[in-house]
Parts: C-alpha cells; sequence; structure tokens
C-alpha cells in the first residue's frame, strides 16, 4: 500500500507536512504505522502536486526512487507555499512497474488526484470498465498500473461534468462490484475542494482553523486528529465545514 496526504486551507509549505512533522511523509515512507499487510516501507516513488497560486494549475516533481534519497524535494518543499496540494510516496504491486510515471499525484487540467490501494485481479478485473474508455487513451496511459487506469475512468466521468464527490463514489462502487475486496482510498482536488475515501484502508482528518488535512496516517499527536470512518467519503470546501458522508449512499 502507499501513504498519501492532502491539504486545503490557508497557504503552507508542503516541507511542514513531508519533512518536518514528527510522523511526515517521509518517516512514513521508511516507518508506516498502519500498512494493512500491503508491504513494509514504501519506497517505490515519490510525488508532490501543488497550486502556485489563485486560478493556477499545478505542478508537480516525481520520482521513481525512494523519498528519502531525493535531495532535491526538501528545498524545494521549503521554498513553496500552497493553499492546496498532494502528496504521495508508493509501495507498488508485486509486478506493476516502478517508474516515475506510476508516481501519484496524477495530474489532469486542475486536478490532482492519488490512490492509495490496490485492486484485486488487475488487468483482467477492470477490463469491462477499460471498455468504456477510447482505444487511444488507453494506448497513451502514463503507466501500466491499476492506479493509473482508475485516474483514467475517474477523468471519464469528470468531463461529463459529473459532480466530483458523486464521481468518486460511483468509481468506487463499480470498482468494488468488477474486483471485490480492493482497496481504493482516493485523494482528489482542484484547488478548492479537497475530496477522500476509505475502502478497506485508513485515512484521518484534522481540521484546524487554517485548513484540512487528510492523510493515511496522522502526522502527529494533536488531539484533534480523527479516524475517517471505512467506506465513507470526506469533502472539504474552503470556508465550509468538513462534510462525512457513507460511500453507501447517493451523494450530492
Amino acid at each position: 500500500m502507499c501513504r498519501h496526504i492532502g491539504y486545503l486551507g490557508e497557504p503552507l509549505s508542503p516541507a511542514e507536512v513531508l519533512f518536518r512533522a514528527p510522523h511526515s511523509l517521509l518517516v512514513q515512507s521508511y516507518a508506516p504505522a498502519d500498512m494493512r499487510g500491503g508491504g513494509s516501507v514504501n519506497a517505490d516513488g515519490f510525488g508532490l502536486g501543488w497550486y502556485p497560486g489563485p486560478g493556477s494549475p499545478p505542478l508537480r516533481h516525481r520520482r521513481s526512487t525512494p523519498l528519502w534519497t531525493d535531495e532535491t524535494l526538501p528545498p524545494l518543499a521549503a521554498a513553496v507555499t500552497s493553499g492546496a496540494f498532494v502528496a504521495a510516496v508508493r509501495n507498488g504491486t508485486t509486478g506493476l512497474p516502478v517508474t516515475e510515471a506510476a508516481a501519484a499525484p496524477f495530474t489532469a487540467g486542475r486536478r490532482l488526484f492519488s490512490h492509495n490501494g490496490v485492486v484485486r485481479g488487475y488487468p483482467g478485473s477492470l477490463a469491462e470498465l477499460a471498455r468504456t474508455l477510447p482505444v487511444t487513451e488507453l494506448l497513451t496511459l502514463e503507466a501500466p498500473t491499476d492506479s493509473v487506469v482508475l485516474w483514467a475512468l475517474l477523468r471519464a466521468r469528470l468531463a461529463t461534468g459529473e459532480d466530483p464527490l458523486t464521481a468518486v463514489a460511483a468509481l468506487t462502487a463499480a470498482v468494488e462490484a468488477a474486483a471485490p475486496g480492493s482497496r481504493l482510498n482516493f485523494l482528489l482536488t482542484d484547488g478548492e475542494t479537497l475530496i477522500g475515501t476509505t475502502w478497506t484502508h485508513a485515512l484521518s482528518v484534522l481540521e484546524t482553523p487554517a485548513g484540512v488535512l487528510l492523510a493515511s496516517e496522522p502526522l502527529d499527536g494533536d488531539p484533534r486528529w480523527r479516524p475517517v470512518p471505512d467506506h465513507h467519503a470526506v469533502r472539504a470546501r474552503r470556508g465550509q465545514p468538513v462534510d462525512l458522508l457513507p460511500l453507501t449512499q447517493e451523494l450530492s
């Protein structure tokens, strides 16, 4: 399994959660606390995507190497402040490629996406769902991994104008039906809204006056961290309370 973090709020340096927190993403890359049988380290790549300013598309830094080996990201993250970002470290599924293109976050337009988990029986289990995508898109996917295919399926839903929360919930239901027992923890943001899901894996939320953090594991001992119940979605929007909604009901 992977570890990921999403933030939405007042401008914050990603270095605070990637490197400075007691249980930062760096620590989670080599000493995760809750992998749930999905490996012991997250050393198959990493990525950070952030928004340099209001209305700007996201920028991104990714590598296929362990986070602790990269000398570029710590000073870069310390020099940046952003009102929204997504970061992830990867524990690749056995047999799938370890490449930069396989590392989250994935991006299209103003959106950033990350998947923590695994699709059971991939690639065969996703074959029917993938038939709905244009052949040219399938032939030009960034990498042949379950996460990349999930992102393509989600993009297709979003391109029709489907509400992002509804699209995430519908994709979760469709994949669970096609590949029972999959782990489908998603993060999705456009810089103004941040959505997270729990589907057989952990996610915690921290709300402060400055913003909202979603993380696979709490970054510190702040008592305001709370676990998101399994099979739920979290939605954070600027200036509004955080929504916590069961994925089994119709979301809007």
